[in-house]
């Protein structure tokens, strides 16, 4: 991908944060914040994946990674628990 393409890329997934950002100000309750985070958790991942072509560099896939393991399984143990009505319902 050229820097023509991955530049655009970087701008509108960087307004892209700042909307889920709003979104998530803007949620009126526990279920609407938690996909509003889920959504800027892969937002994240999107932006440190573009930063890895365009820089070169492994590690920022690595991090991307990392945080799609991390947010999956905060999302599992968020639902879980809102499901449940509590940590002992």
């Amino acid at each position: 991908m050229p820097a023509f393409i991955v530049v655009p890329a970087l701008f509108w997934v960087t307004l892209l944060l700042v909307a889920g950002g709003l979104a998530l100000i803007r949620a009126r309750d526990v279920l609407q914040r938690v996909v509003a985070l889920d959504l800027l958790a892969v937002i994240v991942i999107a932006l440190l994946a573009l930063l890895c072509f365009l820089w070169g560099q492994a590690y920022y896939f690595d991090a991307a990674v990392a945080l799609a393991l991390l947010s999956f399984v905060a999302t599992v143990a968020a639902a879980r628990y809102l499901g449940s009505g509590g940590p002992f319902g």
